[in-house]
């Protein structure tokens, strides 16, 4: 239910929910709890009977920590990138790999991206 209403809704709705989900999480540690997942539904107009909210819990939160993370929702919805986007993540990560050590620093970023 929440996939469909979702895919009709677009791109500024998830993009909303994750702006949302990063100002929630008070203690910064990439996770809300049900209570804070079930009000940010709410505030993006998707609520669902209670039983459908139970069971996309129980699909998100299978570690059974009674949290959620931005990345298993986004993923349980759109499922896994495509082999096509992720040759596209993967080439301009290299390109931004400059140090070629695996990791990439904000100095590093910040000589390859202008965000003007």
């Amino acid at each position: 239910i929440l996939r469909d209403t979702l895919s009709k809704r677009g791109v500024r709705v998830i993009t909303g929910l994750g702006k949302y989900f990063r100002q929630a999480d008070k203690n910064r540690n990439g996770f809300l709890s049900q209570a804070a997942f079930k009000e940010a539904l709410k505030v993006f107009h998707l609520e669902m009977p209670e039983e459908d909210f139970e069971s996309l819990w129980l699909i998100l939160d299978d570690s059974k920590s009674d949290k959620v993370d931005y990345g298993e929702f986004t993923r349980a919805i759109f499922g896994e990138m495509n082999e096509y986007r992720k040759a596209f993540v993967r080439k301009a990560y290299m390109k931004l790999d400059l140090s070629k050590t695996g990791s990439v620093p904000m100095v590093d970023i910040r000589k390859c991206y202008c965000a003007k």
